[in-house]
């Protein structure tokens, strides 16, 4: 069977003083009224606030300075991360060109996506959202139906994709699409990406409305869109290795336990300097599980800085700090004599409750249900 160690990761001095700017940034930020916290800060979109984050040099961070990056390690982008969602920053609208979708153009996008996109998105200015899930699909994403057929210089995408966060406002999707019939001996075959533009023609973008009344999903229908063939992704046929790779960068960071980072920190505060005993035994518990996960996640942007793929290591960061992200908001209807509501506006700490009780279900769906990571977890233990 295998076995995962997780081996500690040590920061770096450079990563240690990457800390401090960002710190400092966040602060003036505040203070001349650039941003207020936010309850979930990297599902939210503030143009104006990543444009900033890219005149100071905190989008693309580990992309070559040719691109517009600053050439820096995993690891220095790793602490950036995890002080913005502490910070309560919105780093929404960049979040996910950042994150994966520029990565994937730098290491396999053809040199003209790669100077015409990447400098956009290091300058905080251009937007991406996944084109991975398809209705009727869940978190399995072999089971893609949307078609790319090859035509003269290039391909006609026909199809739908779902769950779309940002597609009404983000400028491109990263497409998976079948450029080939899947093969009975081997599911994962046939599949490449595409670089699609959301102004395309051929495209309908429609909104899908969350529990609470926000816009954050939507449902995009593809009409024969055009990509031209320097749009393509790797080669044809790698679409299974592109997705897998770029899912080890969703599933592993700190986004994915630190999004009730927020309201865990109120509870804290709430609970004052001599807590209760309840109190202190709840939030020892949660404060232990969060260094727990935060010593997982930077040892995989250790692996990811090493150029390695550790997607079931990723999996299972995914699954336990989901569930620990879910666990928050119970932890403080126990604590907190508070009674939760749902407020749009980012308001007082009622209002943070309700909002988080009502968007943690989601959470162990996003980047891969639970049941499909659990499952990827089990064969890459060896167990199945």
């Amino acid at each position: 069977m295998q076995e995962f160690t997780f081996a500690p990761t040590a920061m770096p001095p450079a990563a240690e003083a990457i800390r401090t700017e960002v710190r400092a940034f966040l602060t003036e930020a505040r203070d001349t009224g650039l941003y207020t916290p936010r309850r979930h800060s990297w599902s939210s979109f503030d143009p104006a606030f990543s444009a900033e984050c890219g005149r100071r040099g905190f989008i693309g961070m580990t992309w070559p300075e040719s691109y517009g990056g600053r050439g820096r390690s995993a690891l220095e982008r790793y602490v950036m991360t995890e002080e913005m969602l502490a910070g309560g920053a919105p780093v929404g609208a960049h979040w996910v060109a950042d994150r994966q979708s520029g990565h994937q153009i730098l290491h396999h996008g053809s040199e003209r996506a790669k100077r015409e996109i990447l400098p956009k998105i290091c300058a905080g200015t251009c937007f991406f959202g996944i084109g991975m899930s398809e209705p009727d699909s869940g978190s399995d994403l072999a089971a893609a139906r949307t078609r790319a057929v090859q035509v003269d210089g290039g391909w006609r995408i026909t199809g739908r994709k779902i769950w779309t966060s940002n597609a009404h406002r983000a400028h491109y999707l990263i497409v998976l699409a079948r450029t080939a019939a899947r093969s009975d001996s081997n599911r994962h075959a046939g599949l490449s990406q595409f670089i699609v533009p959301l102004d395309a023609e051929g495209i309908e973008v429609r909104p899908i409305y969350n529990l609470y009344g926000g816009h954050d999903f939507n449902e995009v229908v593809f009409d024969g869109v055009f990509a031209p063939d320097d749009m393509m992704i790797g080669e044809e046929g790698s679409g299974w290795t592109m997705v897998t790779g770029e899912l080890a960068f969703e599933r592993s960071g700190p986004d994915r336990f630190l999004s009730t980072v927020q309201l865990l920190l109120e509870i804290i505060d709430g609970s004052g300097p001599q807590p209760d005993r309840m109190a202190a035994v709840e939030i020892g518990r949660k404060v232990a599980e969060l260094a727990t996960l935060r010593r997982m996640s930077t040892s995989i942007a250790g692996m990811l800085d090493r150029d390695l793929r550790p997607a079931t290591e990723a999996a299972l960061v995914k699954d336990l700090g989901t569930a620990f992200e879910q666990s928050i908001p119970e932890t403080a209807r126990r604590l907190l004599a508070l009674e939760p509501r749902i407020d749009r506006e980012d308001a007082d700490l009622a209002a943070l409750l309700g909002h988080t009780v009502v968007a943690a279900p989601a959470f162990t769906i996003r980047g891969g249900t639970r049941e499909i990571l659990r499952g990827m977890i089990a064969r890459g233990l060896g167990l199945r």
